[in-house]
């Protein structure tokens, strides 16, 4: 099981959520199983701090935070989780069963990193710009034909799966085993500033066109987020950059009394 330590590590981020009740009882699930940290993003509607369907749950909602851009809300983490049907999507990123996407979840929060899940609108779930900020997706084993579930009642199954015992940790691990020593990666932000250098030496060069600019900047946060950057490394990229960048623009610059 998780500790609260490693519980707090984690932040569930509702992404456009029509309804505050269901944004309460999000907050109530998350409360029944011990994580505290709620984001939301462009919620359908400013009151859903007052949300009844939160029973007990009132210091979870009262310390949502609230942000315009998805960026932002995932931009101290290193891990951003998405859960999705995966029905009638053209998905970027492996899509695990519930069980498996957990087990890797617990890892990284045991490794002292922090980690955001994404839940979708109620009506069209996570968008493909909002996967794309995803390394992993999660998948809840509902029926083919009905896949889509009440946002509250996904948010407490998927607690649930975090917090229970697996029998491999029953087994194996005793309470306080010290987490694997994994070198940490770097978060959200810190891998936007890479992209942000490489679509500007792009763009030098008139790449993407100003209609494809979306698509490419999708593509290189994936590309990006394949690999697996530790600060250190993510430094020394951002520094070799911006010596391109340099370089692009004085070849760029025009010669005096030109």
């Amino acid at each position: 099981m998780l500790t609260p330590a490693e519980q707090d590590r984690l932040c569930v981020v509702l992404v456009n959520s029509r309804n505050p009740l269901n944004i309460g009882a999000a907050a109530r699930a998350m409360s029944n199983f011990g994580f505290p940290h709620l984001r939301v993003v462009h919620p359908y509607a400013v009151a859903f701090r007052e949300a009844k369907s939160a029973v007990d749950a009132e210091p979870v909602l009262t310390a949502a935070e609230q942000f315009d851009q998805l960026a932002e809300s995932v931009a101290d983490c290193s891990l951003v989780v998405g859960t999705t049907g995966g029905a009638r999507r053209d998905l970027q990123e492996p899509l695990y069963p519930l069980q498996a996407g957990a087990e890797v979840v617990r890892a990284h929060l045991r490794a002292g990193s922090r980690v955001a899940l994404l839940f979708g609108s109620e009506k069209v779930g996570l968008s493909n710009h909002d996967l794309s900020h995803c390394q992993l997706l999660l998948r809840i084993p509902t029926r083919t034909g009905h896949p889509s579930m009440n946002l509250g009642q996904a948010v407490a199954i998927v607690m649930y799966e975090l917090i229970r015992q697996t029998p491999a940790e029953s087994a194996d691990e005793a309470p306080g085993t010290p987490a694997l020593d994994h070198p940490p990666i770097a978060t959200a932000q810190e891998r936007e500033r890479l992209i942000a250098l490489l679509l500007e030496a792009l763009s030098i060069n008139g790449y993407p066109h100003r209609a494809a600019e979306a698509a490419i900047e999708e593509k290189l946060r994936r590309l990006v987020r394949h690999l697996a950057l530790t600060p250190p490394d993510l430094r020394e990229w951002l520094s070799l950059l911006r010596q391109l960048l340099w370089k692009l623009r004085a070849s760029k610059t025009p010669p005096p009394g030109d």
